[in-house]
């Protein structure tokens, strides 16, 4: 007894026996987080319907929004319906008190890139990339408005340190995905040769944009889930071999705390993942829908997942503290309602 006594005092006495991951929902723990830094993002928003979190969005004083993909619905060739689409977005009172508020960041998923699960063979692709960046504010000198794909990174530095933002591009280089015979199910995992996610020049950017990253903290922008894949439909898991390129990529870049950020579902949830010689659990937090919900959501396997899925409407928020290597990771609802909560030590 004497000596389990003693290793829990050593337990104690060591920063690495302190826990490095927390699901909570401890009201004081989130009113008295101190935060360097705040991300809030979200997805699956249809410009039709009525959006009652901008307010919300608001009230938690972010320094940024991220849109994470699905930010109008407009399954279309035609640019002019699609640039009607993005009008109604931008003239949305709710969203116009955020954009003339805070700094915008974001990347498209298919019902904003013009075709249901689209991928590279979408003929529109490059006039809707133009219509996107001129959406989300992009400076017309930036090179997004010159080469393929809306791919893109950023460094925030604070006096505390820097974080970095690498949004990447899932569906301009995406190539044909694999169909299920499974009932229930839109796709099964595919290892023909030549499949990719990313493509070959997004892919040799983001591996120079991991390992040459000094930022304490890193944000990977995905808009289609990185971790959970059972569910059948569009993830990374639906080709394994680029699923594996990213987890080595992660691993052999020796990046700081890596975070991903993630929509598509019309579900929010916490993922996890150990991955060999990483330090910390690389974290995949699914926030969607803006807008509409599967509300009807009844359960779906994922064994990363970490707490319970939240299917009403919500959005995501980040806080970064740099002394105390903490990132408290949130999900809210109307009336700013707190849904989930998870503290992660980096």
């Amino acid at each position: 007894m004497r000596n389990i006594f003693k290793l829990l005092l050593v337990c104690l006495l060591l920063a690495g026996c302190k826990p490095v991951l927390e699901v909570t929902n401890n009201v004081d723990l989130a009113n008295n987080f101190e935060s360097d830094f705040v991300i809030s993002f979200g997805s699956c928003d249809d410009q039709k319907k009525q959006n009652n979190l901008w307010d919300d969005v608001l009230l938690n004083k972010p320094d940024i929004w991220i849109w994470g993909g699905d930010n109008i619905y407009s399954d279309t060739k035609d640019m002019n319906k699609m640039a009607k689409d993005y009008e109604d977005q931008l003239s949305d009172e709710g969203y116009k008190s955020v954009y003339e508020s805070i700094e915008i960041h974001g990347t498209w998923d298919d019902h904003d890139y013009g075709l249901n699960d689209g991928g590279s063979e979408y003929k529109m692709k490059k006039e809707s990339q133009q219509l996107l960046l001129n959406f989300l504010g992009v400076d017309k000198s930036d090179e997004r408005y010159k080469r393929e794909g809306v791919y893109y990174s950023k460094d925030i530095k604070l006096p505390e340190g820097t974080i970095k933002l690498i949004v990447l591009d899932m569906r301009y280089f995406r190539t044909a995905l694999k169909k299920s015979k499974v009932k229930g199910k839109r796709y099964e995992p595919t290892t023909e040769k030549g499949s990719t996610i990313l493509g070959e020049a997004q892919w040799k950017w983001f591996t120079k944009e991991l390992k040459n990253s000094q930022a304490e903290f890193n944000i990977i922008v995905s808009s289609i889930q990185v971790l959970s894949s059972e569910h059948g439909y569009e993830s990374w898991g639906t080709m394994p071999n680029e699923q594996s390129k990213l987890f080595s990529l992660i691993q052999d870049s020796k990046a700081k705390g890596v975070i991903v950020l993630s929509g598509d579902r019309h579900i929010s949830e916490f993922s996890k993942k150990n991955l060999e010689d990483l330090k910390y659990p690389l974290i995949d937090f699914t926030s969607s829908g803006l807008t509409h919900s599967y509300s009807n959501f009844s359960g779906e396997p994922n064994p990363y997942r970490v707490g319970e899925v939240v299917f009403t409407k919500s959005f995501g928020l980040v806080k970064f503290n740099f002394k105390t290597k903490k990132v408290l990771m949130q999900m809210k609802g109307n009336e700013n309602k707190m849904l989930k909560q998870l503290l992660v030590t980096y």
